[in-house]
């Protein structure tokens, strides 16, 4: 069993990663303050709500509540524990990990080890697949193959092309040579188990290496070469396996994510010569689902990239299909999920139905660019191909062709651009624009009923759930464990008795702050200067607060873990201070805790030291201070008054009143005296 990973170890992973580049990797981020802001990845969202704090290493999104620190980031990104993610993060940052107890690293099946091996063995068997290309006799088919759709060796080296020897175990005993046991083989996707043992999965064809976001190669499709194949699938993809997920992968992904964060433009091509034929030909901006329909999930990605968000400028995505059939069909697909983008979406189809990869053999490069430049609206595309379907020489297929249309024409979200639509339909169909009225009414009619059979049927589900999510302070952030057990959490084992509230019941009593509050919104702001600048906050100003003085809840317990860790020391990175804090606080406060470390300040800072003035922070100390002194005399006087006007008053306690209102209304005047300084 793995031990657990030292505390410095930890802290060093934390502090040489930069939760920037981390993020960077699966979202695109542009700055707003002092924060940088995408869409996030956690939740489907059209305006971005996911900030990121790179001075302190937290993240937060202020439409799930999902935050926390870079480890946690990939934790939950990647669906690793947090100790799989340390070592995950320690091998790209080069921090050697030591484990307590004399336990050591963990190899457990979908463990971070168990990860590092699978990738690892993908990256020997691509180098594998791409010598053998190159060099075997046997793969001469393969290298005709290429040379026939334009590609040489420099190419096939460029996009990592490789064949699969015949024999059908060259790749296994290559693997095993590498140290590679056989579970790791079959557990990736790299070899089959059959009655006389293990065999390469991939045997005689055609090998693209697949890459995650990140760039390492996670899986491979397989392209059939010879007539006399067993398997007739002309590709054969790897199966899911723990790091292939094909509904989240885009093959070209990793090396067109620049172009397309840049540009906010995506082509979606249908195979791997497409988009290599696009690369060539300069459309940077090119990828293609692997092995499966391009669906929501690569929708979800791709839009996190490309910043598709509601308040910028249209982003473009550019659907790219063969003109046959089929090729419609999935034009119609992606059609349906139009609905999903903030972008504009397009069709490109070339002349006689050829793919990219047809069209740059036949044409050149300058054709591959203009049929990207020439790409149709989706929805004028989407109305030609529904109109196409029917007779329009006869009054019954203009009446079905008109009820085909209709839903099309509701789905326009821009109201002007839809008017100019509705006049086109009408034209091909041979109607008069007002003609359509009858059939945009029926669908819009069935379109509210179905709305309303799903919200019914949501709200059944809700019913039958069990407890309500939160938010904030209340809430678990979003995908992180109120496990006690799990490292870095509560500092109590299952089964210790202890007086202090469970994470629940704290959770339960915190209720969100009301920032609509001038004096709960000034305390969040002194508590994000205190998370978020600590060395701008006057150490002499601290001891001025107490915990009673923050009238929201959950502004108490961060204040109160702040004033018990104390602020950082010159020496201090803001990694370790923010663990000293996590460490210290109750994991019910964990998500507020990430949530005011990345929170933007509603003032400037200064653009040289990008922090606030300290005249802003010591204001905050004395509003804070002022309005908790000002309600506590308010409240000493009425007992007060209270005392004066009982018979039965103790004059003891009378006068002990008076001299703690005494009290309170030096510390108030000392303390404007101290701001007019």
């Amino acid at each position: 069993m793995a031990g657990r990973i030292r505390a410095e170890d930890i802290l060093a992973v934390k502090e040489r990663t930069s939760i920037e580049e981390v993020v960077r990797e699966h979202v695109t981020l542009t700055r707003r303050g002092s924060a940088l802001v995408g869409l996030c990845p956690f939740h489907d969202e059209k305006t971005g709500s996911f900030n990121v704090n790179p001075h302190n290493g937290f993240y937060h999104c202020y439409g799930c509540g999902v935050g926390g620190d870079v480890i946690k980031f990939v934790s939950d990104i990647e669906h690793l524990t947090f100790t799989e993610a340390v070592e995950r993060l320690a091998g790209k940052v080069g921090v050697e990990l030591r484990y307590e107890d004399g336990g050591g690293r963990r190899e457990e099946a979908g463990g971070a080890g168990r990860r590092a091996r699978l990738i690892e063995a993908h990256r020997v068997a691509q180098e594998f697949y791409a010598a053998y290309l190159l060099a075997a006799g046997d793969a001469r088919a393969g290298r005709d193959f290429m040379r026939e759709r334009g590609f040489d060796g420099a190419v096939a080296k460029r996009f990592g092309v490789g064949f699969a020897p015949r024999g059908g175990e060259e790749l296994v005993r290559h693997l095993r040579s590498k140290g590679f046991t056989d579970d790791e083989l079959v557990t990736g996707g790299l070899a089959g188990r059959g009655s006389r043992g293990l065999y390469d999965r991939f045997r005689g064809r055609l090998v693209w290496p697949i890459h995650d976001i990140t760039g390492d190669t996670v899986g491979f499709g397989a392209r059939r070469i010879f007539p006399d194949d067993r398997i007739e699938a002309k590709y054969l993809n790897t199966s899911e396996t723990p790091i292939y997920k094909k509904s989240t992968v885009l093959y070209g992904l990793d090396a067109a994510k620049k172009a397309i964060s840049s540009q906010r433009v995506a082509v979606v091509v249908e195979g791997y010569t497409d988009v290599m034929a696009c690369h060539l030909a300069g459309v940077e901006t090119a990828v293609a689902s692997c092995g499966t329909a391009f669906g929501i999930d690569h929708i979800k990605v791709l839009r996190r990239i490309m910043r598709d968000e509601a308040d910028l400028e249209p982003a473009r995505v550019i659907f790219t299909f063969d003109g046959d059939a089929a090729g419609q069909a999935a034009a119609m697909k992606a059609f349906k999920e139009d609905q999903r983008w903030m972008s504009q979406s397009f069709v490109a189809v070339a002349p006689g139905g050829k793919d990219p990869c047809e069209l740059r053999q036949s044409d050149g490069d300058p054709a591959v660019r203009e049929l990207v430049e020439d790409a149709v609206p989706m929805f004028e595309f989407a109305v030609r191909t529904t109109v196409t379907r029917f007779d329009l020489d006869t009054a019954e297929g203009r009446v079905q062709a008109a009820s085909a249309i209709a839903p099309i024409l509701l789905g326009i979200r821009d109201a002007k651009l839809g008017m100019q639509y509705k006049g086109k339909a009408a034209g091909l169909i041979g109607f008069a624009p007002e003609e359509l009225d009858p059939y945009l009414k029926e669908a819009k009619g069935r379109a509210g009923s179905a709305a309303a059979g799903r919200a019914a049927g949501e709200r059944n589900s809700g019913d039958r759930g069990s407890g309500a999510s939160g938010s904030g302070a209340s809430g678990s952030g979003g995908g992180g464990s109120a496990d006690p057990r799990h490292e870095g959490g509560d500092r109590h084992e299952v089964g210790e008795e202890s007086l202090e509230p469970t994470d629940a019941e704290l959770a339960a009593s915190l209720p969100l702050p009301n920032l609509r509050d001038p004096v709960v919104q000034a305390e969040r702001q002194l508590l994000q200067c205190l998370l978020q600048f600590p060395d701008v906050v006057d150490p002499l100003s601290l001891p001025l607060l107490e915990v009673g003085d923050f009238s929201a809840p959950a502004h108490q317990v961060v204040f109160s873990t702040v004033a018990g860790v104390g602020l950082p020391a010159p020496t201090m990175s803001a990694p370790a201070w923010h663990s000293a804090l996590a460490e210290a606080a109750p994991l019910a406060i964990h998500p507020m805790l990430a949530e005011l470390a990345v929170a933007p300040l509603p003032v400037l800072l200064d653009p040289t030291t990008g922090r606030p003035a300290a005249r802003y922070v010591d204001s905050l100390v004395t509003r804070v201070r002022e309005v908790a002194l000002s309600r506590q005399i308010a409240d000493t006087l009425g007992q007060l008054r209270r005392q004066d006007a009982s018979p039965d008053s103790d004059p003891d306690r009378r006068r002990a009143t008076a001299i703690r209102l005494q009290d309170l209304q030096r510390a108030l005047a000392a303390l404007r005296d101290r701001d007019d300084e």
